[in-house]
């Protein structure tokens, strides 16, 4: 068996130049923002040893996701994806800069550090879009489904990578050197992105006082689109009533296993693995044919696999079902994002993706917040299985939905 059979759609994927430029220098980049957010932590942690500050800083990094990836996709639609990937990645590089500046003269104040982790976020938030988006403009469509994984599998692994090289670096150094380290990774990604060719933006290139009218017209368009609505309403259900038990996982791991940090560690690294393990199998298969069918079974899957996980007596037994649950949503989430990039129309890709990553991302957020309170009466068992059972009422309807749906959405 030679290195193309073993590798399937990833050979492919990778065969293309320009994408496995951009490819290397994404994935050097993501481990590098995971690095940067864990220096960030630990500086908060140093200086405040608050948990409330802690959640301050947290949240000023991700609110812009829910507050700006709409408008993010209008602009990348009119203006261009490399063009504001190459800006956000520029000044995400002076952000981290100034911060390190700040920590390595001993100036720095947890305002400073509050103000410019929102600005951080906010440039993340507007890059995003154009950073999915983008994949499309670089591979051939047959390679589509493996490249989108593959991005995947590399997101996967510098979550795990990133902190742990800055926990290593931060007993070895100190915290304003990984940061340093962590911003030298973003300009050298900004100088990957200048040797990409541009393409031709949908909206000439130019920003417009219409960019609300092309906010609108992205919603409407993915209502009015079956096969996008039916994929949205799948993530949503996932976004809804799985995605959220990983923000209850601390409480989980302390209330029903009476393990600390570690247990939290093991449980975490399951769904990790399984997400790991889901994105390189994917990127192998490299097919549209069929994707349809995994999306609507990986929803009912992971449902199956969290209510196991919610009446597991051991924590072993509990983190095994954790890797089906963390296959199954990555199935789902990977699988419906190819499938919407199969379909879309090119002139408002990156609106519909910034719904996607307003559905995957934001949702979870909010269903934390209404399964934690629910918990506090039912208890975390009961309310993380519940929310589990109704995907498999969803599932009963998007099972024949996606029949009929497939043949366009895998067409293309």
């Amino acid at each position: 068996m030679n290195l193309s059979s073993l590798l399937g759609g990833i050979a492919g994927a990778l065969g293309n130049r320009i994408y496995r430029r951009f490819w290397a220098g994404n994935g050097l980049a993501m481990t590098g923002r995971w690095m940067y957010r864990t220096a960030v932590g630990w500086l908060v942690w140093e200086m405040t040893e608050s948990t409330t500050w802690l959640g301050i800083v947290a949240f000023a990094d991700l609110f812009p996701v829910v507050a700006l990836s709409i408008v993010a996709g209008a602009i990348a639609d009119r203006v261009g994806y490399l063009r504001v990937v190459r800006v956000s990645q520029f000044l995400s590089f002076a952000v981290g800069a100034l911060l390190s500046t700040l920590v390595f003269t001993g100036t720095v104040t947890i305002h400073m550090v509050l103000v410019l982790t929102a600005v951080f976020g906010t440039l993340e938030t507007m890059s995003t879009p154009s950073r999915i988006s983008i994949v499309n403009a670089l591979v051939a469509k047959e390679h589509l489904s493996s490249a989108i994984a593959l991005g995947s599998a590399t997101f996967n692994a510098s979550r795990i990578l990133g902190p742990a090289i800055a926990g290593g670096l931060i007993l070895w150094v100190n915290i304003g050197t990984v940061m340093a380290i962590a911003t030298g990774i973003f300009l050298l990604f900004f100088m990957v992105l200048l040797t990409l060719p541009g393409h031709r933006p949908a909206g000439g290139g130019k920003l417009s006082v219409n960019l609300f009218g092309d906010i609108v017209h992205g919603v409407v368009y993915t209502a009015r689109h079956p096969g996008i609505r039916f994929l949205m309403i799948l993530l949503g259900a996932t976004g809804l009533f799985i995605r959220p038990f990983m923000e209850l996982l601390p409480g989980f791991a302390a209330q029903v296993f009476g393990r600390g940090p570690e247990g939290l560690a093991i449980l975490l690294s399951s769904i990790g693995l399984g997400a790991m393990a889901a994105s390189l199998w994917l990127a192998r298969r490299g097919q549209m044919e069929g994707l349809t069918r995994l999306i609507s079974n990986a929803l009912v899957l992971s449902g199956i696999a969290l209510i196991l996980f919610t009446v597991a007596g051991h924590i072993a037994l509990a983190a095994f079902f954790l890797v089906w649950v963390g296959v199954f949503m990555l199935i789902g989430g990977v699988g419906s994002q190819t499938l919407i990039q199969n379909v879309v129309e090119q002139k408002v890709r990156a609106r519909v993706m910034s719904l996607f990553i307003l559905i995957s991302w934001g949702l979870p957020a909010l269903g934390a917040l209404v399964e934690g309170w629910i918990a506090t009466f039912f208890g975390l068992q009961h309310t993380i299985a519940a929310g589990a059972a109704i995907t498999l009422l969803v599932w009963l309807w998007g099972r024949p939905a996606g029949r009929k749906l497939a043949g366009e959405l895998e067409r293309g």
